[in-house]
């Protein structure tokens, strides 16, 4: 197991004396009986647990996938839902590597625990509830060090991220210069109401910085999404406009599926949509100088 760093090899943490760092299979706690996962071959591609330096001085863990031939690539971050590092967040990296992209993965709870295996949401949300918003930017700007001091990357970086890490890419490319485009799947873009999961931390959300939005973001939501209101959704596209939406981001809702359309392991997953928003994706990072 290779523990690649800039500054060179950490000592190992709690999770990396095992022989992989996550968790293999998929999250307990929201897979359906009857999903059938896409599996995405590793032939011609490295994958790799590797480790980099997060926010406050942390080794955080990351997955990485990417292609094996030589030569710099585009990078993408890949940002989980509350569920962490689980085999359908590893098989997104194998799909973009397999497009030639070198793909990051960062463990986002790795500090508080590993929520793929629970199937308590009280449990799962107290670990998602220790990574606050300084702690996780701080997280993505260590992700995006680590790319930028590779020598099979190219400097040129996208991120994207699905539910709780919608909204971190909304957040990133707001805050983190060196992030070119964003892909933001269902994110929550406004605060949540009083006294709901989320309302109790004191920082900005999407709406808020729409104005400070720097890079490009493509927003994929869903019309009977009960989680994110399409309200909230709509207030986020008026902020953009209001603040003339320099950066051209976009936001587009697809009818009748409901949130995780995208999360081929679960019941809410939409084949259709899917596969429209992944094409979408790889088209807008391209367009946007990330290939």
């Amino acid at each position: 197991m290779r523990l690649d760093t800039p500054e060179g090899n950490f000592p190992p943490t709690r999770r990396t004396m095992a022989a992989s760092l996550f968790f293999a299979g998929y999250a307990t706690a929201a897979l359906s009986s009857c999903a059938s996962p896409v599996t995405t071959p590793s032939d011609e591609l490295i994958t790799e647990d590797v480790t980099f330096t997060g926010h406050g001085g942390y080794a955080l863990p990351a997955y990485v996938a990417r292609p094996a031939a030589r030569g710099r690539k585009g990078s993408i971050i890949v940002v989980n839902e509350i569920f962490g590092i689980h085999d359908y967040i590893k098989d997104v990296c194998r799909r973009f590597a397999r497009e030639g992209y070198v793909a990051i993965a960062p463990d986002y709870f790795d500090r508080a625990g590993d929520p793929a295996p629970m199937t308590d949401f009280a449990q799962i949300r107290e670990i998602v509830a220790t990574a606050n918003h300084t702690q996780v930017m701080g997280d993505t700007a260590g992700a995006v060090a680590w790319l930028r001091a590779q020598s099979f990357t190219d400097g040129d970086i996208g991120i994207t991220g699905f539910c709780w890490g919608g909204t971190v890419v909304w957040m990133a490319a707001a805050q983190l210069p060196h992030v070119k485009a964003g892909v933001a799947w269902y994110g929550r873009v406004v605060r949540p109401a009083a006294g709901s999961w989320g309302s109790e931390e004191e920082r900005p959300w999407p709406y808020d910085v729409a104005a400070q939005i720097r890079a490009p973001v493509l927003g994929l939501y869903a019309e009977n999404d009960t989680g994110i209101p399409l309200e909230g959704v709509e207030n986020m596209r008026a902020g953009l406009m209001a603040a003339d939406n320099p950066t051209g981001s976009e936001i587009i809702v697809y009818p009748g599926v409901q949130h995780g359309f995208h999360a081929d392991y679960r019941q809410s997953y939409n084949a259709e949509a899917a596969a429209d928003g992944w094409a979408r994706a790889l088209a807008w990072f391209r367009r946007h100088g990330v290939a």
